[in-house]
């Protein structure tokens, strides 16, 4: 595409356009307005000169520039900008990370203060996303069911504000691990990518679904797809808050379970691998290995960039239609 030119996004919408000198005949002959209510200039008696006959041609001028501009708007105007380079690596992944309610404790550290699972989990994924900036990345959160944050997208400031929005809460509690891969590997399936991967990272034991974790796995990996999986969380018991009968909060201590012969299974049939994160700076450097593990040779993909002109031509016809509305029900409706 050559910077500067000039392209209809809908052009078929050109065609209102032969209608509007058609409803100018007809109302022409007939007196009266066809399709869309105009001023009257019926009464008009005398020349061109006369003011009823001024007035009335001002407010038929008004009303179809007014519908010609807006059919032009509706057709999309758009001006080219020329080409925008993005480099693409050919690897597509689907970040699944749990969001179950055990998701809320506090066993991880950010600068020496205590914060939960999944703010961690958010601060390092966030990263991980800029470190593949030619990735087609997508995001799944699950708890007791898994549902889509972002679809597979180059997009990365959009999709790291889909992640600053990931919460607690948002779907029944659990662990739908079994469900996660399956959706994962369900938005992977007509991805022509060169490789296709999927990261899981849970702190608990598939509870709930109907989805075997193993089986799905198995069905990745006669698909192609990679997964690898985290277990998030400290060995032992970790601090989590809940409220009191007063609802008064307080950390009460809770058991970590983390079915890692599962995780080490499904990682194994499908050719990945497991890590297990205890704090903060393991998280990270499991992340930063999975970013070194999957590397390809990038590419370079061209779009065509457009600047879209549809308000230019959207807001003066709009104005147009509403002057001469105004313009008939005052003005011009008692001339003398």
């Amino acid at each position: 595409m050559m910077e500067g030119s000039f392209q209809f996004a809908n052009p078929a919408f050109l065609w209102l356009l032969v209608a509007l000198p058609v409803m100018a005949i007809l109302r022409g002959r007939s007196g009266r307005v066809v399709a869309l209510r105009l001023p009257s200039i019926s009464d008009a008696k005398g020349g061109g000169g006369h003011p009823k006959s001024r007035a009335g041609g001002l407010l038929m001028a008004l009303a179809y520039l007014g519908m010609a501009l807006i059919i032009v708007a509706l057709a999309r105007p758009q001006l080219g900008r020329g080409n925008t380079e993005v480099e693409t690596s050919g690897i597509d992944i689907v970040l699944a990370v749990d969001v179950s309610g055990s998701m809320e404790a506090m066993d991880f550290n950010i600068d020496g203060q205590p914060v939960d699972r999944l703010t961690v989990v958010k601060k390092v994924v966030e990263q991980f996303v800029g470190d593949r900036p030619g990735d087609r990345i997508s995001m799944i959160a699950f708890a007791g069911r898994p549902y889509l944050v972002s679809p597979l997208t180059l997009d990365h400031e959009w999709l790291k504000k889909r992640l600053s929005e990931v919460q607690i809460g948002r779907v029944e509690d659990g662990t739908a691990i079994g469900s996660a891969i399956a959706s994962s590997v369900n938005h992977l399936r007509d991805s022509d990518a060169k490789s296709r991967i999927v990261i899981l990272l849970t702190d608990g034991v598939n509870n709930t679904g109907a989805a075997n974790p193993v089986t799905a796995a198995e069905a990745a990996k006669t698909l192609g797809i990679k997964i690898y999986t985290i277990g998030a969380g400290t060995m032992g018991e970790a601090p989590i808050p809940v409220k009191d009968q007063f609802g008064r909060q307080r950390m009460a201590m809770t058991k970590v379970e983390i079915d890692e012969d599962s995780l080490r299974k499904i990682a194994s049939t499908t050719g990945g691998q497991y890590f297990r994160a205890t704090d903060t700076d393991s998280l990270v450097k499991i992340y930063n290995e999975i970013n070194q593990l999957e590397t390809t040779k990038r590419t370079i993909k061209k779009y065509e960039d457009y600047k879209e002109l549809m308000l230019f031509a959207l807001i003066p016809g709009l104005f147009f239609v509403m002057l001469e509305r105004i313009l008939s029900e005052t003005r011009f409706r008692h001339l003398p």
